[in-house]
């Protein structure tokens, strides 16, 4: 993450990893996807990215000056990698029974914009993520600016649409069920990388707290 494509890239993957695991945006998306078609999932990711370039704005407008200072960056950090690591625990500890099943669930139609962006709010993780991973990331991308922070939502929102749109497009068409063996490796390789940039973050963390 020394660089502007460092940046977009651990984003993406950093990402992608919170975004195959199920959770309330898998449900909407999946339960949309019947009624609007493909369509579903990039609607429902407009939603949840508009709340979040609105967080985006109000850490970098309201607390540039003090998550840009070297003692805070090392602190997030620290806080974000030891985050970053417990997901990727739990992530190995439940692999084995992981599945993702595309069935459609009960429910009754909504808007999937606002769909995207009260499914995020009432998930505690999002909250958390933001908190620690999100913020320590906006710390590091400050130094290159606002053209930091701008690479690296693209890089995160990036990974979300690609996801949910897969999914919308797999229901839309009737597929049911994503096979255990697959969704189980990807998963796999995701904790992996989550792992390192655990590592990467807790290293850069002492590096600030030390310098």
């Amino acid at each position: 993450m020394e660089s502007l494509a460092g940046i977009a890239l651990s984003s993406f993957m950093v990402a992608l990893s919170g975004a195959v695991m199920p959770g309330p945006v898998l449900t909407v998306t999946i339960s949309e996807s019947l009624r609007r078609g493909f369509l579903a999932g990039p609607l429902i990711i407009l939603g949840h990215g508009l709340l979040e370039i609105a967080l985006l704005a109000v850490f970098v407008l309201g607390f540039a000056d003090v998550i840009g200072h070297p003692r805070v960056v090392g602190v997030l950090s620290l806080t974000g990698g030891a985050f970053l690591l417990w997901l990727s625990y739990g992530m190995f500890k439940d692999i084995k029974n992981l599945e993702i099943d595309l069935t459609i669930p009960r429910g009754m139609s909504r808007n999937p914009v606002l769909a995207g962006i009260l499914t995020s709010i009432a998930n505690p993780y999002w909250t958390v993520w933001w908190v620690t991973i999100g913020l320590g990331y906006v710390a590091i991308s400050l130094k290159f600016g606002v053209l930091g922070v701008l690479l690296f939502f693209i890089g995160h929102i990036s990974a979300d649409l690609g996801w949910y749109s897969m999914v919308s497009v797999l229901v839309s068409r009737g597929k049911g069920r994503i096979s255990g063996t697959i969704y189980r490796a990807v998963i796999g390789v995701c904790a992996s990388v989550m792992v390192v940039f655990a590592l990467y973050f807790g290293a850069l963390g002492l590096r600030h707290l030390t310098a």
